[in-house]
Parts: structure tokens; sequence; C-alpha cells
């Protein structure tokens, strides 16, 4: 079975830090965009939100968007790896308002890179064909 890692990602600062991770134990792509949440979507449409929202954030700083990451991830090893280098970068989403990290089964999908395990299996069975040839 694979996986659909989607992370919200309040915390922009870090998303060049969390792609670098997630290299590092194979994720090899992810999708990222730029996203907005309903409370500041929300926020000019009801003012009570909105002052509601800026006493929450008093000395935060705004974050007026996110980021969010889709990742499509072939094997449960990977996706433990991800998940733990993401929260390891975001402090286990500790922090109010750090965002949201979930996963969804995928039953079937196409033209998704190889893994590296699996780019070196089909380099080692070329070797083999070209000794045979």
């Amino acid at each position: 079975m694979a996986y659909l890692l989607v992370v919200v990602l309040n915390k922009t600062e870090k998303l060049e830090d969390i792609l670098e991770r997630l290299i590092e134990v194979d994720v090899r792509g992810a999708t990222i965009i730029d996203s907005v949440g309903m409370g500041r979507t929300l926020e000019s449409e009801i003012p009570i939100f909105g002052t509601l929202q800026e006493i929450l954030n008093a000395g935060k700083g705004r974050r007026p968007e996110n980021k969010t990451i889709f990742t499509v991830i072939k094997e449960e090893k990977t996706l433990i790896d991800a998940e733990r280098v993401i929260k390891d970068e975001l402090s286990g989403f500790k922090e109010p308002g750090t965002g949201i990290m979930f996963v969804l089964p995928i039953m079937d999908f196409t033209g998704l890179s190889p893994s590296l395990k699996e780019e070196e299996e089909a380099l080692k069975e070329h070797r083999k064909i070209e000794k045979i040839v």
C-alpha cells in the first residue's frame, strides 16, 4: 500500500529544512502549494473573528499564508521516517499554530519516481543482464 502524507505548514520558514530532511529519508518528490487557513479567510467577513485573531497572535507576527506539502510514499518505513523528521523539525507540533500533518492510504497511483532502493535493484538487474550478454 502507498500513502499520501499531507503537511499544512504554518511555520513557512521551516519549509526548506523539512524538504531537505525528507530527501535524506528517501522521499523523492513533493508538491508544495500556497494555502490560506479558514481563520485568515473569515477575518474580513466576521470582524470579531479578526479581532480575536489579533489578540491570539499578539507578538507572534501574523501568518497570512501557509504552505501545504503533498507527497506520495510507497513504503511504510519511509513514511515513518518522514513523519519523524517533520515532527522533529516542528517540535512535535506542540506549539499552537504550527500546522497539521495527516496520512491517507492510497489504493493505486501512477507516475511516481522510483525509490533509491528500487533504482539500486534495477541497476543490479541491468548489470546481471550485461554479464549474460
